[in-house]
């Protein structure tokens, strides 16, 4: 897997996987960032890519000093099984 990119142009955090591309798609909204929906196709499904993607884009809000409101059902459900990114919320 390649490394996860942020795509500030298109508020997007991006995994490359092969030719297929992983986002996780967001909005700022001053010092939060809302995670709105993330997307995996089907062809990459089930192999992790989701969590890596999540997990690299929390930590990037982290480093960021951002608070994180997870609208995505995918990022709050990660957040509510790793509990180190609660501080985030």
């Amino acid at each position: 897997m390649e490394t996860v990119r942020d795509n500030k142009a298109e508020q997007e955090f991006e995994l490359a996987v092969g030719r297929h591309r992983a986002v996780a798609a967001y909005q700022m909204e001053g010092d939060t960032i809302v995670f709105t929906h993330t997307l995996v196709p089907k062809a990459v499904a089930g192999h992790g890519v989701a969590t890596k993607l999540v997990r690299a884009a929390l930590d990037s809000a982290r480093d960021r000093g951002l608070k994180v409101i997870p609208q995505c059902p995918f990022v709050a459900a990660y957040i509510d099984k790793h509990p180190e990114y609660r501080d985030l919320l």
